[in-house]
């Protein structure tokens, strides 16, 4: 089964919509939180995850906007309020099983209290090794990394939606995984120019 992954959107639907071209074919799209700005809503990027099922989890920016501190946010004229209600129902991480392999979605840690960068370079990234899963998927950090810690297989797919990797220019990007050989392809893009 081949997913495809995007976190950080940040309402950055033009950066959504090239990530899907990108990854081309896939089973299943995969967003791991910060589809939002902490009082920013985009009912496009909103919209589309909704519309192709995604398999979306919430972030911090999502735990803002949805939080005692976005209420004013949320409740602006222009927000379609059905696609405000499916955010509000998805978790802050989700279990899959593909093919006997168990795959976990967080935006930050596996771990409690979450929230933590954990950078490529970072020692807690060892910490990963201990999730009860074969795979874990994080974003958060906006900076991609495809990296074995002990038996789990760790990947971050770098942001979708506001490019600060310096490792790959500034660059968006996203990522395919195959879950039967557990390859993952990492790819960086630019948006298209406003038209």
């Amino acid at each position: 089964m081949k997913l495809g992954i995007v976190s950080d959107l940040h309402c950055n639907i033009g950066g959504l919509d090239r990530a899907l071209e990108i990854m081309g074919p896939i089973d299943a799209l995969l967003c791991l939180g910060d589809s939002i700005y902490e009082h920013g809503f985009s009912n496009d990027v909103i919209g589309r995850l909704r519309e192709l099922d995604a398999l979306t989890i919430l972030g911090n920016h999502e735990e803002v906007f949805l939080g005692t501190a976005g209420a004013r946010a949320r409740s602006r004229p222009e927000i379609d309020q059905r696609l405000l209600g499916w955010l509000a129902e998805r978790p802050h991480r989700h279990e899959l099983r593909i093919g006997g392999k168990r795959i976990l979605m967080v935006h930050s840690t596996p771990w409690e209290p979450r929230g933590s960068y954990v950078l490529p370079h970072s020692s807690e990234l060892e910490r990963f090794g201990e999730a009860d899963a074969d795979i874990v998927l994080y974003g958060h950090t906006h900076r991609q990394l495809v990296r074995r810690v002990g038996r789990v297989l760790v990947v971050n797919p770098g942001s979708a939606g506001e490019g600060r990797d310096p490792g790959n220019g500034g660059q968006l990007s996203c990522a395919v995984l195959d879950t039967v050989t557990e390859e993952v392809v990492v790819r960086d893009f630019r948006p298209r120019p406003a038209a």
